[in-house]
């Protein structure tokens, strides 16, 4: 995934446009956890000064070329934290490029052992230490976090209860023929990994055989003019979780122009799923701190 360096750069660049940093509590590496980590990802955390009493949690994934460190930085959650008392788990990527492997079989499947198993595993282990609120666990990320955000909402659908991803791509999408780890799939990339919903879905649950609990609610976003993880990734998304949902993605039930921002336009398809596409805008979009809140249910 090496190509998507020089675009990580842009992204990081953006990153740094969200919310600034403010005096608080600091970034604390986790090395002592004893947690299943079979693929060696750094665990990160921020816990709020101003913890709240039974807090919700939100994973937050770094892009290609980030880290923990960059995404805490760079992304407004930790600052969101203090307001809203949550703790923010940021896993940092162990792979060259430091993309996620959202590839390998491992990743693609409920406790496997991939880099999606270590990461719900730290989430296990924060509700525990913190006595976290179950209903209140959320994933986010953008580009490849985007990515794991999806595959993380496919593996682990009775631990999330919602998940953002900022331009990404289905879940499943990037899968490895020969089940290479943290492989790059120019199909995919370049949009051309067409399915029906129906097809999506299946790639969904095969990640999770016999799962038949309730899933994530999901938001998508992504740019009209991305050009490394093409917009047609945006409908194949819709579609994916539309196909779960039982939703028609021909026929959302709102459309509401300039929402949050102008030239975004967002798409309800029904309670479990919206959709915002974001006219002129490329890779990636740009986080959305406050709606985001609004999504995880933080705020109103």
């Amino acid at each position: 995934m090496v190509r998507l360096s020089i675009v990580s750069a842009l992204v990081s660049g953006l990153c740094a446009l969200a919310t600034p940093v403010v005096k608080r509590a600091s970034l604390q590496q986790i090395t002592n956890s004893g947690i299943s980590n079979p693929t060696n990802v750094g665990f990160y955390m921020y816990v709020p000064d101003k913890l709240v009493t039974k807090p919700g949690i939100i994973v937050a994934v770094h892009y290609c070329s980030g880290t923990a460190q960059a995404y805490y930085s760079g992304s407004p959650y930790a600052t969101l934290a203090e307001q809203y008392g949550f703790i923010v788990i940021y896993p940092s990527s162990p792979h060259s490029g430091t993309c996620w492997d959202v590839s390998s079989k491992a990743t693609l499947t409920h406790n496997g052992g991939g880099d999606s198993n270590a990461i719900a595993n730290m989430v296990t282990w924060t509700t525990s230490k913190y006595g976290a609120d179950t209903s209140k666990i959320f994933v986010t990320g953008m580009s490849s976090g985007a990515m794991m955000t999806n595959v993380l909402a496919a593996t682990y659908p009775e631990m999330f209860k919602a998940g953002i991803a900022y331009s990404g791509v289905p879940a499943g999408c990037f899968v490895s023929s020969s089940g290479g780890v943290a492989a790059w799939n120019s199909t995919c990339s370049q949009g051309n990994s067409i399915a029906t919903p129906q097809q999506w879905a299946n790639v969904v649950k095969d990640m999770y055989p016999g799962y038949t609990g309730a899933r994530p609610k999901m938001q998508i976003y992504h740019g009209s003019v991305d050009t490394t993880l093409y917009p047609n990734n945006w409908n194949e998304t819709i579609k994916e979780w539309c196909g779960v949902f039982g939703y028609d993605y021909t026929k959302p039930t709102s459309t509401e122009l300039n929402t949050p921002l102008s030239n975004y336009y967002r798409y309800t398809y029904g309670p479990q799923l919206q959709g915002i596409y974001a006219v002129g805008v490329g890779h990636s979009v740009p986080i959305q701190g406050a709606e985001d809140m609004k999504f995880f249910g933080f705020s109103v």
